[in-house]
């Protein structure tokens, strides 16, 4: 058995954190007679998955919850229920991603137009006003892979149950269509920036909540018709 100092200088991990764990639900503890945390080798592991979850992004909730599934369940359980998670995150990291870029190219637009204003005394004019336009609404893709893609979301939503939003619409699906999903929305991303995607998780079923502005309607109906 270890004590929490003990712990600490084994895995890195500092003795205010291990308390911390301690009181969200992460890493029990034993205590001696006269009240000094002690542990086990188990929680050199438990600590390792800990770390490994925060790492790849997942909250501190989404580990609690896939610690018992860890620690009791089959390998490929530990894949089913893992999997889905990350998908979701390396979807919010591509969207993150897509913006990010998308907004380069803004800053980049509105410095050429600043630096190509004319050097006068008088005060700024409209053309000031305008150093940066939204970007428009427009699919970059056309054509046959414009009806490619389209395809390939009735085929990964298929069955779902789609609700029209005042922000856009939600889809409602089995949870193990995420992988398929998040695949798409980040592919999405890249060729329909204007259009925002977020997953919410509940038990059996993911619900995708798809953000686009008004004008972008029709496409909406295009990839996902109610």
């Amino acid at each position: 058995m270890m004590r929490i100092s003990q712990l600490a200088e084994r895995t890195g991990v500092p003795a205010t954190t291990l308390r911390y764990y301690e009181d969200a639900g992460l890493l029990p503890a034993g205590r001696t007679p006269a009240g000094y945390r002690t542990y086990g080798d188990g929680a050199v592991r438990r600590l390792a998955f800990i770390g490994t979850g925060k790492h790849l992004g997942l909250s501190l909730a989404e580990i609690r919850e896939l610690l018992p599934v860890w620690e009791d369940g089959t390998c490929a359980r530990v894949r089913s229920d893992l999997r889905p998670r990350l998908a979701a995150h390396l979807a919010d990291t591509d969207r993150h991603a897509a913006r990010l870029h998308a907004f380069a190219a803004l800053l980049r637009s509105a410095l050429d137009r600043l630096d190509a204003l004319p050097e006068r005394p008088g005060p700024c004019g409209d053309d000031c006003a305008t150093l940066a336009e939204p970007p428009p609404v427009a699919c970059a893709l056309t054509g046959d892979a414009m009806a490619g893609r389209a395809a390939a979301w009735r085929h990964a939503v298929a069955g779902a149950r789609v609700e029209r939003t005042p922000a856009g619409a939600r889809l409602t699906l089995p949870v193990d269509r995420a992988s398929g999903v998040a695949g798409l929305a980040a592919a999405e991303q890249e060729c329909c920036p204007f259009l925002g995607f977020h997953f919410h998780f509940d038990g059996p079923v993911l619900h995708l909540d798809v953000r686009a502005p008004e004008a972008a309607a029709p496409i909406l109906d295009t990839l996902f018709p109610t």
